[in-house]
């Protein structure tokens, strides 16, 4: 087998000897260009390239053009940008155009061999079980160069031992990037463990947590280890952690600090080796400003954060999450659905989606039930994603039984809310009781019509 064979296009003398530091004493061929130019005419000349790597010390436009000359060339052709600007934005432009991974300089020898190992440069041919070769993060399904980015950094920091706070929406998938990071960490042999903290009535989260001795309380029969017990070795996710009680939040944050666990009535503190991964769909610092939340933990939760975003900012993303569902439910129950006309994929992307992928998987569920043609039409759609107005109509499109009323669908909504809103004291909890839908959706709705 011959050594791959590495295009450098760099103008920067030193990148050659890191490139080198990097390979780690592996067989590999380096052709090294100081220009654009010349660089251009190996890719074009030379056959059968494993990796481009391509600096912007001559401008992000020359890379640009090197990229896109790589992917006519070779569609499959890894290229690694080594970018000037290390903005999240400039990043997420180069994974747009094709790039396989955008590294901000000044780089190091560690970070070329990390991207290096990532694209399996130097595997034997010899095939692999499938289950060896999908990534952590393959069940979120996604286009879009947001979501691309996001499972980068995930994996990223997946190897390390931080803790992680992963914000978003209720519906986004914090918990399958929990699953993701604990999967692609070092500690993915061990458990991983979840807790709802909004799920568990306050007096008993805290036995939940840290477990208790037998006889702590009258139903106390037996001991009982906690959650941060039983993920001893592996990954302990915490989700809705803003619903966590202040005595609860006190307690968590010096488990933190001294990585020990004091089950209720047990005197011995009990050491615990684990990874920290919480999640919320609540303004942290906003509750902590509130005196719901302490800051102090806020630093100690929020040492890297992930934030999902929503799936209206990501529209992309709809046509193939929407063919994943449908390929489960032909699998699952023989569902007749092959695919969805460009009519009414555009009203999906028109549409809000205040409850995100959780949302549109159920409108997925009910499509498997009620569309009896092959191809999703306008009018299969339900009529809560149809009337989406389209942004900048200011209501023109108008729901008939409104009509009588002389109010648009957005003027009797906002009515709605408001009228909740004064009967529940501004109470947002009590407000969304009332309305049946949940405070995420009611703080998005109140955003969209300005209500404070």
């Amino acid at each position: 087998m011959h050594p791959p064979v590495l295009l450098l296009i760099s103008a920067d003398s030193h990148t050659k000897p890191l490139l080198e530091q990097a390979l780690d004493s592996r067989s590999a061929t380096i052709l090294p260009a100081a220009t654009t130019e010349e660089g251009l005419r190996l890719l074009k000349d030379q056959t059968g390239l494993a990796l481009v790597l391509c600096d912007e010390s001559q401008g992000r436009i020359a890379s640009q053009v090197v990229l896109a000359q790589a992917r006519r060339i070779d569609h499959n052709l890894p290229v690694i940008i080594l970018g000037t600007d290390g903005s999240a934005k400039a990043a997420v432009e180069a994974l747009h155009r094709g790039a396989t991974d955008y590294l901000a300089q000044p780089v190091t020898a560690k970070d070329l061999q990390t991207a290096i190992h990532k694209i399996h440069l130097f595997e034997t041919p010899e095939p692999q079980p499938r289950a060896e070769r999908s990534s952590a993060f393959d069940q979120i399904v996604s286009r879009s160069p947001q979501m691309t980015l996001l499972k980068r950094l995930a994996t990223e920091v997946a190897q390390t031992d931080a803790t992680v706070l992963i914000t978003g929406d209720s519906g986004t998938g914090k918990e399958l990037f929990a699953h993701g990071i604990h999967a692609a960490s070092p500690r993915s042999n061990g458990p991983f463990v979840a807790l709802n903290c909004a799920g568990i009535p306050e007096h008993l989260l805290e036995s939940e947590l840290f477990g208790y001795h037998q006889g702590a309380f009258t139903d106390a029969k037996h001991s009982k280890p906690g959650r941060f017990q039983q993920a001893e070795g592996g990954t302990l996710f915490l989700d809705e952690i803003g619903e966590m009680s202040p005595s609860a939040q006190a307690k968590l944050l010096r488990v933190l600090e001294s990585r020990q666990v004091d089950p209720l009535g047990d005197t011995r503190s009990i050491h615990v080796n684990i990874r920290v991964i919480a999640a919320t769909n609540e303004d942290l610092p906003a509750q902590i400003k509130a005196g719901r939340f302490r800051l102090d933990l806020y630093y100690r939760l929020n040492v890297y954060q992930l934030r999902i975003p929503p799936l209206r900012e990501r529209p992309e993303d709809i046509e193939p999450i929407l063919t994943s569902f449908l390929e489960t439910a032909r699998r699952d129950h023989g569902c007749r659905i092959k695919g969805i006309t460009p009519a009414a994929l555009a009203i999906l992307q028109a549409h809000d989606w205040p409850g995100n992928v959780r949302e549109l998987h159920n409108v997925v569920e009910g499509l498997t039930i009620t569309c009896k043609d092959e191809m999703i039409q306008p009018d299969h759609l339900p009529a809560s994603v149809r009337d989406t107005p389209p942004a900048g109509s200011n209501g023109e499109s108008e729901n008939n039984s409104l009509l009588a009323f002389g109010l648009s669908a957005q003027e009797m909504e906002k009515k709605l809310l408001k009228e909740a809103l004064d009967q529940a004291g501004g109470n947002i909890s009590e407000a969304s009781r009332l309305l049946k839908i949940t405070r995420n959706t009611l703080r998005y709705r109140m955003a969209k019509y300005h209500l404070s």
